[in-house]
């Protein structure tokens, strides 16, 4: 067990955000190992395979997925792979059936993995007057439910066409690289917000261009290429390690609410599971 000194180690590596005195500040969020202790890429595989919507060697396939991307992380190529493959592999599934099969395993998938370092983080920015903004390239069907749980202002996350009531296997927005630091200037001129006053949190090299959008960027629990760049700018580095249940880090979270997470985790674990393999299994002699 970590003393309470390593515990606090983290508080130190990043300036604490004092109360909001000059223009409107944003704390910017990613989900998947910023602040969720895992990917949604394998965590709803089994479930969707009981369910009849995977087949027994999409599960096999994602569950290499996920040893290399929480050893490694993902680079372009690779989240490249995974939005065509997100196109193909979704294209038909019935969204009530993935909405219901979602309600029924949230609790024991998601619960536990959110970062208990990562929420005090956010009630600093809380306190401090900041927006908090939660951003992943997850579907915002699930990134918005995790974010009203942790108690952000906005969420965004990619977008998927539906059609009488089924997925077409078009992406209107894929909330990945250049497109997260669109959506963040979109928001300051909307919104108000200073950017350069502003923070972002991420863990891949694949979001460098939301790290540049703000005067504050901050590497968490970083894939090997965004350490060595934060090293270089000397950006602070973040190692959370405390994973707990949301329910007792987060008292006010509404489980109803949060059953009705819906498809974009589903999507996320099969074609980021069926991208992983693939590239690796390419690259391999």
């Amino acid at each position: 067990m970590d003393s309470p000194a390593a515990a606090n180690l983290w508080k130190s590596a990043v300036p604490y955000p004092g109360p909001m005195a000059g223009p409107r500040r944003a704390a910017f969020f990613d989900l998947d190992k910023t602040i969720l202790a895992t990917s949604s890429a394998l965590a709803f595989t089994r479930p969707f395979y009981r369910g009849g919507l995977l087949g027994r060697r999409d599960v096999v396939r994602s569950a290499y997925a996920q040893f290399v991307f929480l050893a490694s992380g993902a680079d372009h190529d690779q989240m490249e792979t995974m939005r065509r493959y997100m196109s193909d592999l979704v294209r038909g599934w019935d969204v009530a059936k993935v909405q219901e099969i979602v309600a029924e395993t949230l609790d024991h998938i998601i619960d536990p993995a959110v970062y208990d370092e990562a929420i005090e983080l956010i009630e600093q920015h809380r306190d401090a007057g900041d927006d908090i903004i939660v951003i992943s390239s997850s579907g915002t069907e699930v990134v918005e439910p995790i974010g009203e749980l942790i108690g952000a202002d906005l969420a965004v996350g990619t977008q998927l066409a539906v059609e009488q009531g089924r997925y077409t296997g078009e992406i209107l927005y894929y909330a990945y690289g250049e497109g997260k630091a669109q959506a963040m200037r979109d928001l300051a001129e909307e919104r108000g917000y200073d950017l350069a006053a502003s923070y972002a949190y991420t863990d891949s090299i694949t979001d460098l261009p939301m790290l540049e959008s703000v005067g504050h960027p901050t590497a968490v629990n970083p894939d090997a290429d965004l350490r060595r760049v934060a090293l270089e700018r000397g950006w602070p580095i973040l190692d959370f390690r405390r994973p707990v249940a949301m329910r007792t880090r987060v008292p006010h979270v509404d489980r109803r609410h949060a059953a009705a997470v819906g498809a974009g985790v589903a999507i996320g674990a099969a074609a980021l599971g069926l991208a992983w393999y693939v590239q690796h299994r390419r690259a391999r002699p």
